[in-house]
Formats: structure tokens, C-alpha cells, sequence
């Protein structure tokens, strides 16, 4: 199995983005150390007082400055938000900066509702519909892979460009529909398990019928997927799932609109909040009824991540965790890649 890291950039108790940002760029490092494949960084709005991951197209050139060969990319650029030239051009750039090792990830959510008109180019219109969603992928992929159709306007604009290579394009979701536009478009697709785990088993199912392999290169010619999980790993299971109990009470206030209060800085004040520490995560996980979080020992984590690949086909594992120690992430990325025997660096 290959691994990857999503990364948050966590604001600090008492810190600010500048103090995030590091531990971002020491996370980064010592993946690339353990022998992790990707790097990459979300964007999330309106919540910088405690993730500091807003903008990855600025995030993406430091970190690949700071590293010598993982991937680097996008977990995911809000394409509801943007122009598909400009994505096009601003990852042109990057993959120019640091040849073949960015990938550009693309997706879409909202926000609070402030934030949505804040990001809106022109406020005197309403933004375009949702179900533009797929043509805004195959955009920008057409201005990085040069596949407008000679009677295309848009096939008249350039974007910075390397050499011999180009960004590697994955679509971001977590539902059969972004699945299907992955498919269509013949591009790389990863699902979002922590989002909402129950139709990850249809979502490749659906990637896989629809994949007609990109008629200009864009993507790989077999379909080719990922999956993106909460990872939570400690050296027993009963430690690990204490240690996600910050992933658990952070939900919680999200499902119940409770996003006003201080962020949860410890795994103890997120334990007294839940009433306890959450139940450990069993290993036999059925289609359909995955945890949204998982936690465990390396030897856990191993079994519940290989029935879950096996049930998806997918060989590929991108890690998301909420965990409030620094120390403790490094230490759950370092478990993991001694599980799954990743090759250091």
C-alpha cells in the first residue's frame, strides 16, 4: 500500500499561521523521510483560528523548497471558487517550479456563508451553478495538457509550462457524482472517506464504469484511485482511540453548529466533552458502514486500511488526522509507515 498525508496546518494553542506553517513544513519533511509518496495541503475558509491551510497554491512552492522529491499538491483547490485558467496557470507555474512532483487537486465545498461572497470575483452576479462543476475540471486540465479542440477559444491561451511534465490531475470527492465526472474526464480519482464514508464502495464502482481515458493525456489509461481517511495510530488501540477523541468532539461541534467556541487543544479536554473516550475502532469493517475516523496500533490500523483498500480496489491511501499534539501526529505517521513498510528516505 502507498501512503500519503493531507495536511491541515493546525494553528497552535497560543501560536499564529506563521508558527502552523512550520510544523506544516516539519510534517512534510519527515514524510518524505518515512517514505510517504504525496504531501498535500487543503483549503478551508473562515476557520484561521484554528486551521491556517487557506491558500495551498502559496503552501505548495514552500513546501516542495523545503523537500527534496515527494509529490506535493492540492487536498483540494475549491474549484467552485475560481477560474479554471487561473488554477491552470498558478499550477503551470508550480509544476515549473519543482518538475513533476505537484499534484493538482481538484474540488468543490462551501464554506460559511460569508466566506462563499467573500471568494465571489463579481458579487453584482451570481456565481455559476453547480453543475458546472465537471466542465471547470476538464478546463483547466485542457490549459495544462494543451487539449482544446482546434476550433476552442481558449485554445488560443498559454500557461507556464516545464519542460518534459505537467501537474498530475486528481478529482476530490465523497459521492458517486464526483466519481462519475473523474470517470468521464479519465483522470485520477480519490474519494473522501472522512467526509462521508457510506457510498465509497459505489463511488468506484461508478469510477470505474464511466473511466474513458483522457483524449489528450490528462490522466492514466486504467482508472486509478485513492482513498482519503482519519487516521488516528498510537502503540495500543485504547491510546489511539483517546487520541482521536479531538477528531470526535470536533465533529460533533461541526454537526451541531457549534463551531464558535475555542478549538479543542487537547486530547483530554476532548475527552471530558465526549463523556469519555470513544470506542476503539473494529477491525471487521463492513461496506457501507465505514467509521468516519479510524484509530488504532499499527497492527489494527493495517488490518481495518487493507479490508478497506481491498473493498475499493485501491491501492492508495492519503491520511487526514485532528490530532491535538504535535508530537503525537509525527508519532502516528511514523507507526503507519512502519506498518504498511514504507521504504525511508
Amino acid at each position: 500500500m502507498n501512503l500519503s498525508i493531507v495536511d491541515l496546518a493546525p494553528v497552535p494553542e497560543g501560536g499564529s499561521a506563521t508558527e502552523a506553517f512550520e510544523n506544516t513544513v516539519e510534517r512534510a519533511r519527515h514524510a518524505e523521510q518515512l517514505g510517504y509518496d504525496r504531501f498535500w495541503v487543503a483549503e478551508h475558509h473562515d476557520f484561521t483560528d484554528r486551521l491556517a491551510s487557506t491558500t495551498p497554491e502559496v503552501l505548495i512552492p514552500h513546501i516542495a523548497a523545503k523537500t527534496d522529491d515527494i509529490r506535493v499538491g492540492s487536498g483540494t483547490v475549491l474549484l467552485n471558487h475560481y477560474s479554471p485558467y487561473k488554477v491552470a496557470e498558478t499550477f503551470g507555474v508550480l509544476d515549473s517550479l519543482a518538475p513533476g512532483r505537484i499534484d493538482c487537486g481538484l474540488g468543490r465545498a462551501n464554506g460559511s456563508p460569508l466566506s462563499d461572497f467573500a471568494l465571489q470575483p463579481d458579487r453584482s452576479q451570481q456565481r455559476r451553478g453547480a453543475n458546472d462543476h465537471k466542465e471547470k475540471i476538464h478546463e483547466v486540465a485542457a490549459h495544462l495538457y494543451d487539449g482544446f479542440d482546434d476550433d476552442n477559444q481558449f485554445g488560443q491561451l498559454d500557461v507556464p509550462q516545464a519542460a518534459d511534465t505537467a501537474p498530475e490531475m486528481w478529482v476530490l470527492g465523497s459521492s458517486p457524482s464526483s466519481a462519475a465526472v473523474a470517470g468521464e474526464l479519465g483522470l485520477q480519482y480519490c474519494f473522501a472517506a472522512f467526509i462521508r464514508p457510506e457510498p465509497a464502495v459505489r463511488a468506484f464502482e461508478v469510477y470505474r464504469e464511466r473511466f474513458e481515458p483522457s483524449p489528450f493525456g490528462a490522466g492514466p489509461d486504467e482508472p486509478r484511485g485513492m482513498l482519503a481517511t482519519n487516521v488516528t495510530c498510537a502503540e495500543t488501540d485504547e491510546e489511539a482511540a483517546r487520541r482521536r477523541a479531538t477528531t470526535e468532539a470536533s465533529r460533533r461541534r461541526l454537526r451541531q453548529g457549534d463551531i464558535d467556541r475555542p478549538p479543542i487543544r487537547s486530547a483530554d479536554e476532548a475527552v471530558e466533552e465526549l463523556g469519555g473516550v470513544p470506542d476503539p475502532t473494529p477491525t471487521d469493517v463492513d461496506p457501507g458502514a465505514w467509521p468516519r475516523a479510524i484509530s488504532g496500533s499499527p497492527s489494527t490500523v493495517r488490518e481495518v486500511l487493507g479490508t478497506m483498500t481491498d473493498q475499493i480496489g485501491v491501492d492508495d491511501v492519503v491520511i487526514q488526522n485532528q490530532i491535538a499534539d504535535p508530537e503525537n501526529v509525527l508519532e502516528s505517521h511514523a507507526l503507519l509507515a512502519d506498518a504498511f513498510d514504507l521504504s525511508p528516505r
